[in-house]
């Protein structure tokens, strides 16, 4: 055999058994076998560097240094999920399915792992890059990390897509995480606090031989291409079992509601038993097709839902309420306790959200109090021990001035919240302000943090976001932790994010209701920031999911003569306030004020982009049928009473050549 057969033997060989040992538990070598193959393996490829393979077996043990990890954009989108609690919100779920869609529908149980969500694309059946969620849109590259996982195949097995994404978690098992604890014990060392956290941080360590010793776990769910060979997501995770991928077999094929909380109801209780942290269940629709027709919301799809399990609670002794000024200026309450052990971590502080929650739990300094996880993240405080609270307790009272700058809070009709309407003079409004600009979904300036924004408001070098684009390198240099380098890289991140696109800098200016989804749809519909300005309620509203109280938000912001300053100062620095050419030459108005409902299974272009041609020729996308409904554009499998509804109500059907056909 010569030297590159080998090579390539001994890849396949150790591939099997780190498959056998690792994915299916069912080890074939003892260890020190394995680790003699591996040994020889390394030695040939040092001395053939010409055969070398970028997912070779030997890559498990790491050596990779990243310094800095780059941002990539996910080509599928990871949305997050909605949650529910109980059958009711189940039940509720599934109506608004039933309402959509054609036929009996199935669900898919899955248990939710408690890890860092993870990307993993493959091309031609190899490990091209392993990207972490970030904010759903993009992430960090951690593909040298993630090799080191020894349940993530870097070659696959059997036949599998030309290209495709793979999501899951990354978990640390109990057993790993414990024995990582006992080590840091014997040697001095603080202790990790709990498994998910001691998970996502490992996928940010700059060497990957670190990452590489610690007992990490990849469990994948869902995959994402096209023509993936497979039309439920039930078939799905059997072909990425027979892929090679760690896919747990604790999942369940549904046909109601009823059976699902069967499912719900057993995990609760076993799954303590779990060799994996587990927060709840989540519910899918089965078929693919269903799940496109469906489709997503700004933030989740809508065949999906995860049912968190019952929360965890304790209690201790609440110490202080302080106040918390936000970017908007809403006044948010705050619970200090004397810290407590709650669902793996620290909890110091919750949230009171406002007044009214104060008064009707009857809150009060130095009450023992029960807190729980909301959905197991957000610290809450869920009731009074009233049994415990001292004789000389006295009922809180809220407070009536700003705690930062003085000025008299004012409440208005309707809202829970107390605000500060000291806009351009109240420093955690104008620190929070410019930090929502720079954010990554916003403006996204690298080399540009929180802290640092704090320090250049204090430092009176800054006073709001468009003075950012007045600093030098020099003013920066003296700041604290600030070296030639950073300021250097703080600079040119704020010079390149001139470059961000309209839809982001709307968003970036903070406007309160102005979302990411509504910033879209404002920029896509007045094109540019001076529409919007000389736009009136009547007219704002008349813009698709604008509604009274985003309208009257907008009109408010842009006649503060302080914002039309810091906007004419942002335009004179030359940041987008109009989409760009490229963008307007791919919109026209030819659907404007049309409602199109898309149906069935389309093979010229996909849902995906068949909605989007809709919305860039001033069209909605719309999910049912009525009266207003313009066309319904039918691809194949549509379902029958859909075509029914759009024949009663004499809708015209156009296939989808006809309705590309008409666009063009």
């Amino acid at each position: 055999m010569n030297t590159e057969a080998q090579i390539q033997s001994l890849r396949n060989e150790l591939r099997e058994h780190n498959y056998n040992y690792y994915v299916l538990d069912n080890p074939t070598i003892d260890d020190f076998e394995f680790d003699m193959k591996l040994k020889q393996l390394q030695e040939l490829e040092a001395e053939h560097p010409e055969f070398y393979d970028s997912n070779s077996p030997t890559l498990r043990i790491g050596g990779q240094i990243t310094k800095n990890f780059k941002t990539v954009v996910h080509e599928h989108r990871m949305y997050s999920l909605d949650n529910s609690y109980s059958k009711e919100d189940l039940l509720d779920w599934e109506k608004r399915i039933e309402k959509n869609i054609d036929g009996a529908v199935e669900f898919v149980c899955e248990l939710k792992y408690d890890g860092a969500s993870m990307s993993l694309t493959y091309e031609n059946g190899s490990l091209v890059r392993a990207v972490t969620r970030g904010d759903g849109t993009q992430g960090d590259d951690v593909t040298a990390n993630v090799k080191t996982i020894k349940s993530v195949p870097l070659q696959l097995k059997g036949s599998y897509p030309a290209k495709f994404d793979i999501r899951g978690e990354i978990v640390l098992p109990y057993d790993g995480f414990h024995k990582m604890n006992e080590e840091r014990l014997a040697a001095g060392e603080e202790l990790y606090r709990n498994p998910r956290n001691t998970a996502s941080g490992s996928l940010k360590l700059q060497n990957s031989s670190e990452v590489a010793k610690r007992p990490l776990e990849c469990l994948l769910y869902n995959m994402k291409g096209r023509n993936l060979g497979f039309s439920t997501q039930f078939e799905s995770l059997e072909k990425a079992r027979q892929m090679g991928f760690k896919v747990p077999d604790a999942s369940k094929l549904a046909r109601s509601v009823d059976e699902v909380l069967e499912f719900v109801e057993y995990w609760d209780v076993h799954r303590h038993k779990l060799p994996y942290e587990t927060d709840g269940v989540v519910i899918k629709v089965n078929s693919l097709q269903q799940q496109e027709e469906l489709g997503y919301t700004a933030k989740a799809p809508r065949w999906a839902m995860a049912y968190k399990f019952k929360a965890e609670q304790v209690s201790t002794r609440l110490n202080e309420i302080t106040y918390q000024v936000g970017r908007t200026g809403a006044i948010t309450p705050v619970a200090n306790l004397e810290p407590v052990e709650l669902a793996g971590t620290t909890v110091k502080r919750a949230s009171l959200h406002n007044a009214d929650q104060i008064k009707k739990l009857d809150i009060r300094e130095g009450d023992e109090v029960y807190v729980e996880k909301g959905g197991e993240i957000i610290p809450k405080i869920i009731a009074v021990d009233l049994t415990k609270r001292p004789s000389y307790s006295e009922p809180t009272q809220y407070i009536t001035h700003c705690p930062e700058c003085h000025t008299k809070l004012v409440r208005q009709e309707g809202d829970a919240k107390h605000y500060c309407l000291n806009y351009n003079g109240c420093n955690p409004q104008i620190i929070g302000r410019i930090q929502h600009f720079i954010s990554r979904k916003a403006m996204d300036i690298e080399g540009l943090g929180g802290e640092t924004v704090a320090l250049l408001v204090n430092e009176k070098l800054i006073s709001n976001y468009s003075d950012l684009y007045t600093l030098t390198k020099e003013q920066v240099l003296p700041l604290e932790r600030m070296a030639e380098k950073s300021a250097e890289n703080l600079i040119n991140g704020i010079e390149a994010s001139k470059q961000i696109p309209f839809e982001r800098v709307l968003f970036a200016l903070g406007i309160r209701y102005v979302g990411e989804t509504v910033a879209k749809k404002l920029a896509k519909h007045y094109k540019s920031i001076d529409a919007i300005i000389n736009a009136n309620q009547q007219d704002l509203v008349s813009v698709d999911e604008i509604g009274d109280r985003i309208a009257d938000s907008v009109i408010e912001f842009f006649s503060s003569e302080a914002n039309r300053t810091f906007i004419n100062k942002l335009r004179s620095f030359g940041l987008q306030l109009a989409l760009s050419a490229e963008k307007l030459a791919n919109q026209t108005d030819k659907l404007k004020g049309l409602s199109i409902v898309v149906s069935g299974v389309f093979e010229t272009v996909s849902r995906t982009e068949l909605k989007k041609i809709i919305e860039d020729n001033g069209g909605k996308v719309s999910s049912s049928i009525s009266s207003k409904t313009a066309y319904l554009v039918a691809g194949d499998k549509m379902g029958p009473s859909k075509r029914s509804k759009a024949e009663s109500l004499e809708i015209p059907i156009l296939t989808e050549i006809e309705f590309l056909t008409k666009i063009k």
